[in-house]
């Protein structure tokens, strides 16, 4: 039998699905000549070729290269299934768990989050992944990753959602807004002004929705995907934009004074909190992070973000 690994499938299965190795390379935090090479040499070891190679639109799978990387996805599923077995016989919380956070706080929580959870579970190996949300959903179902850090917005039924924290919907303005001083503002205020909306899947949807449930209609002058471009262009006076999670500066990234004031009225807040499969708590080292997630809420590591503990 040719002597396959699973670091090479797992770089099959990542350059298959974004269809270069570049991104491949970001996803998994890894050279891209390791990956190209790994490639190479499993087309080697299995005579065929696995990819279309094509200048100018990257890697395609070839049809036999498809039916491989299918195969290759539920061996590493089946790998990180052992793991878990590994992990309850022995009792211990170990191998590589896989955490996707919504990419609009990740700054904020995941790596603190991270560092603490593997002082704590040192045969632990993290692989962290910043998403949107429509990216978070789509890799858990593919069991690209195993846990999610994000907000309770368009959750799908497959998927079970653990609440930490609740936050609620704020303005942001820079410090010469004329609605700087007051201490709220309702949609009715702020519906007529000039508004930067962080224009993300499903997010961007969540924010709409607060003026469509007031029977209003944003005046939308920028867009931008980008959270730290939002803030410098509200920051310069471009507009306001809207926000759950409070930053930790009150500047914007180039340096502008940031002001932020309450949404008033029956808004929807937003629950941030953990995202699963199914099942999946049934993993040791997963129920692990869990549980130290809910310590770290109870021991007030969430405040500095605003909103009000769940657990």
């Amino acid at each position: 039998m040719s002597r396959l690994t699973l670091r090479q499938l797992e770089y099959l299965v990542a350059v298959g699905e974004t269809g270069s190795i570049a991104r491949a390379a970001d996803r998994l935090n890894v050279s891209p000549p390791s990956i190209s090479s790994a490639i190479t040499q499993l087309e080697d070891e299995l005579g065929i070729s696995l990819f279309v190679r094509q200048h100018a639109q990257g890697l395609t799978l070839t049809q036999g290269g498809q039916r491989v990387s299918d195969q290759a996805r539920q061996v590493l599923n089946g790998a990180r299934e052992i793991a878990n077995i590994a992990s309850d016989i022995a009792g211990i919380a170990r191998g590589p768990l896989g955490v996707g956070c919504l990419l609009t706080f990740a700054q904020l929580v995941l790596p603190r989050l991270r560092r603490g959870f593997e002082s704590a579970y040192p045969e632990v190996r993290i692989v962290q992944r910043e998403l949107n949300q429509a990216e978070i959903l789509l890799a858990l179902q593919r069991s690209e990753i195993d846990i999610a850090l994000t907000y309770d917005m368009d959750i799908p039924t497959d998927l079970n959602f653990i609440g930490l924290v609740r936050l609620h919907p704020f303005a942001l303005l820079h410090a010469g807004h004329e609605l700087a001083e007051h201490a709220s503002v309702s949609i009715d205020d702020l519906a007529d002004r000039p508004m930067i909306l962080l224009d993300l899947p499903i997010s961007a949807d969540y924010f709409l929705s607060l003026f469509s449930a007031a029977s209003k209609q944003p005046r939308i002058v920028e867009r931008t995907r980008d959270m730290a471009v939002m803030r410098s262009m509200v920051g310069n006076a471009f507009g306001y934009s809207i926000a759950n999670v409070r930053p930790q500066s009150d500047l914007s990234p180039d340096g502008n004074p940031l002001v932020c004031v309450p949404i008033s009225g029956p808004v929807r807040s937003l629950r941030m909190g953990l995202l699963t499969t199914h099942g999946a708590e049934k993993s040791r080292t997963l129920q692990a992070f869990i549980d130290y997630a809910r310590d770290k809420v109870r021991s007030g590591a969430f405040d500095a973000i605003g909103g009000e503990a769940l657990t």
